[in-house]
């Protein structure tokens, strides 16, 4: 059995302090640690941003490109070192710019997919991001889309090649295309949510681990952004879309994704606890992770 190591990356570097920055401590509370109670999870640290600051670029057009490069690297390094203990890491964020730190840890290792689940395709450009922000621009920048100082860490960029790349569950194909956002490219595989529906989250989640697994990867990495879920059941998030996945979709993803060998880590980035003041999602969230990881900790048991 792979033991599990919790790392809590609360940067809002790539969006703005609006409460995201407390999901790690959230989960935490709600018990993430004890329902996985005997199953060898851990807690691995804390990478701690550097200062927010809220002026934009003016050579990248992004907030805080430094701050999120030495972000990536500080978090890549905390998750090498669960990757070299042979355990599987859970990062707890943060906005989505803490996906690249993850990825620039397997970067660092090879070639690695990815699983992005998310309602938005984060695929702007700076010029078409109206603030600046990158959690906007993380599957861009992962990709190799954008300024060079995030597009190109360590000279290891891009951190994921276009065909090792699974956008699934995405709602925001007309939003994105009267906000100019680039299109997504020819060789990244998608599954918008329209696709899942019409297949089914069971079939829709083994077509996308078939696909992350057939190529010349090593394994891939599973990005949860929480607003891929239905809007009338997570409406804890700051940019809020009509739609989504249900609780039980979501799971079923999750099962498929994470019981695979070849499934090298997850993270949880965009929900703010904030906007849940009764912590009723809170709970549900803490469930969902906890059984889907239970479900990856216990496999062939």
């Amino acid at each position: 059995m792979q033991e599990l190591s919790i790392i809590e990356a609360p940067s809002v570097l790539g969006l703005r302090p609006s409460g995201v920055q407390d999901l790690p401590a959230a989960l935490l509370d709600a018990g993430l640690l004890d329902l996985l109670d005997g199953l060898g999870a851990v807690r691995a640290g804390r990478v701690e941003p550097p200062p927010y600051d809220p002026a934009r670029d003016e050579a990248t057009g992004i907030l805080n490109p430094a701050g999120i490069a030495r972000y990536s690297t500080a978090l890549a390094d905390a998750v090498g070192a669960v990757l070299d203990r042979g355990r599987f890491p859970v990062v707890l964020g943060g906005d989505c710019s803490i996906l690249l730190g993850n990825l620039l840890a397997l970067r660092r290792r090879g070639r690695y997919g990815l699983l992005f689940l998310d309602g938005h395709t984060d695929f702007y450009q700076p010029s078409a991001e109206p603030v600046g922000e990158a959690a906007s621009m993380d599957l861009a920048l992962a990709t190799g889309r954008g300024p060079r100082p995030l597009t190109d860490l360590e000279g290891r960029g891009p951190l994921v090649r276009d065909e090792d790349v699974v956008a699934f569950g995405y709602r925001d194909t007309a939003e994105a295309v009267e906000a100019g956002m680039q299109p997504l490219p020819p060789r990244m595989h998608t599954i918008d949510l329209d696709a899942v529906r019409a297949a089914g989250a069971a079939t829709a989640a083994r077509r996308a681990v078939d696909h992350l697994t057939a190529g010349g990867s090593t394994g891939f990495w599973v990005h949860l952004d929480v607003d891929v879920l239905d809007d009338a059941v997570m409406p804890a998030v700051d940019y809020r879309l009509p739609g989504g996945l249900t609780w039980p979709e979501l799971e079923t993803v999750l099962r498929t994704a994470l019981t695979d060998d070849r499934a090298a880590g997850l993270d949880v980035t965009i929900f703010n606890p904030r906007l849940d003041p009764a912590g009723t999602i809170t709970t549900r969230l803490t469930r969902c992770l906890a059984q889907t990881l239970t479900a990856r900790l216990t496999r062939g048991t």
